[in-house]
């Protein structure tokens, strides 16, 4: 694993010395070779890996794969606009967001919860800088107070329970995590302990009323930015849940219904939202609540089967998210505005393009045979058997995510041809290839699901 470690360091050293005019073509070929090695080596330990500083299983597993795949797919993505910028600031967003994957994938293969901790609180630094730094719009710095501060409101519960639970165990090692928790002592109420010391973990997911600060987030970030935060960033919440949920012995889901309803409202109200939203990428982005909202659900639950719903779920997401944003930077860099009804009769002009987006969007709207539907089928059942009528409510989510998907593609890719879209440049091969990269993944898990089950 530290072999893995020292390869992803060694982009900082491509990132400085590297030829100005072979800067994005060395660091994005050595970016693919670096993940494809990673990937290759966790499958060779069959997902199944612990020593005293990492510790890889069938949660960290697939998430670890995710990060790594999806550095370069950022690298592809940010070229056509960064490459105007002047030779030190390309370095610079470079080295940030390749300090941001580091952080994440320590924090995802991280043995000691305590330093999973660290990573996780280390991650919003480079997300950060890249927002303030790189955003396009004017309120970048207020998207960078919010994601600061309501990510570090949330830590300081998360860090005196890790605090507490060290100083009465004496370790805080994933392996050990399981046995540890028989010898704790019943809690008064579970229920708000639970909440509280899951509050780091609700905000990144982010659970609904906690999810202000995302939709700003994306707006104001650049690409790799929406990419990573949409792709990763977001699954480290769900992670953290699913890690420390071993910690508490007692089932206790009679005493956190405040929790799920919120969660089953808000994967209605988010749904709804997308409905009337006018900035493409805001629409993204409160879809990916509306997804995220299923996880915690499913993590609520507990049984083995939510667990394997929310893993397909976050893997889904991860890449189906990252490609609508995609899609949705490539317009953006067109037209110079993410405003949807500028952007109608688009598949007359780009045919192909339209195809990505009928692609993509399908696999968003949990169509079968995908592993979003295989996700979000699980975790139906699992509600199903806990409450029929919880199951009834959460059920008009089906509905509101095609009326919104349709939404998108009507307003985007239909309609009548604009004057101002008649004089664009096509599509590249860099952004078929980059499109492509995040729909093959998503095929070969329909063909192999037991990638990530």
């Amino acid at each position: 694993m530290l072999i893995i470690i020292f390869a992803w360091l060694s982009m900082f050293f491509t990132t400085l010395f590297a030829p100005p005019k072979h800067l994005w073509t060395l660091v994005t070929t050595q970016g693919f070779f670096i993940a494809l090695f990673s990937v290759s080596w966790i499958f060779l330990q069959d997902f199944n890996f612990s020593n005293s500083l990492f510790f890889i299983d069938k949660i960290s597993g697939p998430l670890a794969i995710l990060t790594c795949w999806l550095f370069p797919l950022t690298m592809l993505a940010s070229q056509s606009k960064m490459y105007l910028e002047p030779v030190n600031r390309q370095r610079a967003y470079i080295a940030n967001n390749t300090f941001l994957q580091l952080t994440t994938l320590l924090a995802f293969t991280s043995s000691d919860l305590m330093f999973f901790f660290i990573f996780f609180e280390a991650s919003l630094l480079p997300t950060m800088i890249i927002i303030t730094r790189w955003g396009a719009q004017e309120r970048r710095l207020e998207a960078g107070m919010y994601l600061a501060f309501y990510t570090m409101l949330g830590a300081v519960p998360l860090m005196v329970w890790l605090i507490k639970f060290y100083s009465t165990n004496a370790s805080l090692m994933s392996t050990l995590t399981y046995i540890l928790s028989i010898s704790q002592a019943p809690t008064t109420y579970p229920g708000l302990f639970w909440a509280t010391y899951n509050a780091a973990f609700l905000v990144k997911l982010p659970l609904y009323c906690l999810h202000l600060w995302l939709p700003k987030a994306h707006v104001e970030a650049p690409i790799a930015g929406s990419m990573t935060l949409a792709g990763t960033l977001l699954k480290l919440g769900g992670y953290g849940i699913l890690r420390t949920s071993t910690l508490l012995q007692e089932n206790f889901l009679n005493q956190l219904l405040p929790v799920m309803l919120i969660t089953i409202l808000g994967i209605l109200a988010t749904a709804l939202l997308c409905l009337r939203q006018t900035d493409l990428k805001s629409l993204i982005a409160m879809s990916s609540v509306s997804h995220m909202n299923l996880v915690v659900a499913a993590a609520l639950i507990a049984h083995s089967w939510s667990y394997s719903g929310a893993m397909a779920m976050m893997i889904a997401h991860g890449l189906t998210s990252s490609a609508l944003f995609c899609l949705a930077n490539t317009t953006y860099e067109r037209t110079n505005s993410r405003t949807m009804i500028l952007l109608r009769g688009a598949m007359l002009i780009f045919p192909l393009a339209g195809v990505w987006w009928l692609t993509i969007v399908l696999f968003n709207l949990a169509l079968p045979p995908t592993i979003n539907f295989a996700g979000e089928l699980l975790i139906m059942v699992t509600i199903y058997n806990w409450s029929p009528i919880a199951f009834l409510i959460v059920a008009l989510n089906l509905i509101f995510t095609t009326a919104y998907t349709l939404y998108v593609l009507w307003s985007t890719q239909r309609g009548p041809l604009p004057t101002h879209i008649k004089t664009l440049s096509p599509f590249q091969i860099r952004e078929h290839l980059l499109l492509s990269l995040h729909i093959l993944p998503a095929l070969l898990l329909i063909l192999k699901p037991e990638l990530i089950f």
